[in-house]
């Protein structure tokens, strides 16, 4: 079985990957796809707090990161429902699609995605040619650059 990991977010870029993989391998049986996402995980300001807090701020500041990653965690259903909708419109059985998150901070995402590919056993990672921050002066974006110059013995496939 061939195993692909498509590295989604709620970019335009996703939904052309997405396009592609549903174009390329809806006629394989013999495929599996995971479809990833990295939650960015609280920022500083949740953890920066400038001086020693006391009991009721502790319980205040771990109610606020834990409402935040609650509402983050909301995101993910409908993109993956999205996702899944646009390959099994394509012809790719729902059976072989299955979702994935992991929370990491922003300047190891790359890694994250590049880490589950080699403890998936994935042959394929396929992402968008910009995710998230879609910045012009990438040209690729710098999740994919990263992607691309560290992965070895996989395929990347940067769909544009």
């Amino acid at each position: 079985m061939k195993k692909i990991l498509i590295a989604i977010d709620n970019s335009a870029g996703s939904l052309k990957a997405l396009d592609y993989v549903g174009r390329q391998f809806s006629r394989m049986k013999d495929v599996q796809i995971t479809l990833f996402h990295v939650l960015l995980s609280e920022p500083p300001e949740f953890w920066d707090e400038g001086h020693i807090l006391t009991k009721e701020e502790k319980k205040a500041q771990k109610d606020v990161i834990k409402k935040w990653s609650a509402n983050k965690k909301k995101v993910l259903e409908p993109m993956f429902e999205k996702a899944i909708e646009v390959l099994t419109g394509q012809g790719i059985p729902a059976r072989q699609i299955q979702t994935k998150f992991s929370i990491e901070s922003f300047h190891v995402v790359a890694q994250c995605i590049l880490g589950e590919a080699k403890n998936g056993g994935y042959e394929t990672i396929i992402i968008g040619r910009s995710g998230r921050s879609n910045l012009k002066h990438f040209l690729l974006g710098s999740i994919a650059n990263k992607i691309i110059n560290s992965a070895r013995g996989i395929t990347v496939c940067v769909v544009d």
